[in-house]
């Protein structure tokens, strides 16, 4: 238990530039002398940095707050979970679509939804994606390598 106590008061503090962050290396203690149980949750951040692999998304708030629409927004939240910084992807425009309404539309409706994903790419182009449509309603999307 005092070993677990010691491990509880240990800080993290990363430095990257000018920007700092602080992480608990656990994230939660608790024990009980009664029954002798102890229950120790390691921060999942730099349990992860020390046991290696996992996957993360990395979303700009910067980015996220620069964007006007809700299909922008919603947008730029399922390709940055899809396209890594630096990378590029392939989409249609009904695919993008799908990222932001996942129910089936047709007609008037499906028309709509087209508009409203051809109007929020400007968005995205704005922040420094490369938005190039290489066939009608084809996509190819770069996102911009990561700052820092």
């Amino acid at each position: 238990q005092d070993c677990i106590e010691r491990l509880w008061k240990v800080s993290i503090i990363a430095q990257n530039g000018r920007k700092r962050q602080g992480f608990r290396l656990l994230s939660e203690y608790a024990s009980d002398e009664a029954d002798g149980r102890l229950y120790v949750a390691l921060n999942p951040l730099i349990a992860q940095a020390v046991m290696g692999g996992g996957q993360h998304v990395r979303i700009s708030m910067d980015e996220v707050r620069a964007l006007d629409s809700e299909t922008a927004r919603l947008l730029h939240q399922r390709l940055c979970g899809w396209i890594d910084p630096g990378k590029t992807g392939k989409a249609s425009i009904d695919t993008l679509c799908g990222y932001v309404w996942p129910s089936e539309a047709s007609g008037s409706t499906m028309r709509k939804r087209r508009q409203r994903v051809r109007e929020a790419l400007p968005e995205l182009v704005a922040l420094g994606w490369t938005v190039t449509e290489f066939a009608a309603g084809k996509y190819d999307i770069t996102r911009p390598k990561a700052a820092g």
